[in-house]
């Protein structure tokens, strides 16, 4: 991820927190310099529009996603362990960062979210389709399409975060680390 301008970053950061507690329409432009400390005329500075804003934030948050992908999709051991690494490291990220599930649950249900994938979109689909083309690959997974492997396991991390994270699920350790089991259970091959 390229480095960005730490006002930029705080811009970035207040949006997350203002919409997950205001929404979109809740959070104008102004709201969201004072919550930075900028003044209103630098965050017209980055951002020519909110509409460019939500935009450029839903690219930053896909890059931090991207960013635990690649730390946790290592060649160098198993694949089965790269999965188990792979689904915690999601699990722990979205945990930490709740805002930034919550920007996602509201930015793919509104105006915001366009038809044609962004490239991030694509990398992410793409990192999630190379890994799981691994396990294919090495007979550890059941010959099944990528794109389904990459969508259940990413809803399954983000439905059990949801869960947890609202209280309405309660979890021991050994009771969270059984719901990637049981996915990896259903995909794996056997001979």
């Amino acid at each position: 991820m390229e480095p960005i301008a730490e006002k930029k970053r705080a811009i970035f950061e207040s949006t997350l927190k203002l919409v997950r507690e205001n929404g979109f329409h809740g959070t104008p432009m102004s709201m969201v310099a004072k919550h930075a400390g900028v003044a209103a005329g630098t965050i017209y500075h980055y951002f020519g529009s909110k509409d460019q804003l939500i935009g450029e934030l839903f690219t930053y948050v896909q890059q931090q996603v991207i960013a635990v992908i690649k730390k946790e999709n290592c060649e160098t051991i198993s694949f089965k362990a790269c999965f188990f690494n792979l689904w915690f490291g999601l699990y722990s990220f979205y945990r930490e960062n709740p805002e930034v599930l919550k920007f996602f649950e509201q930015f793919v249900n509104s105006p915001y979210n366009t038809a044609r994938p962004s490239p991030e979109q694509d990398e992410l689909h793409e990192l999630l389709s190379t890994f799981f083309e691994r396990g294919i690959r090495e007979e550890q997974l059941k010959p099944i399409g990528t794109n389904v492997l990459g969508t259940l396991m990413h809803s399954n991390i983000i439905s059990t975060v949801r869960l947890v994270s609202s209280g309405w699920l309660v979890l021991e350790r050994k009771e969270l680390e059984l719901i990637p089991q049981i996915f990896w259970d259903g995909m794996q091959r056997t001979n």
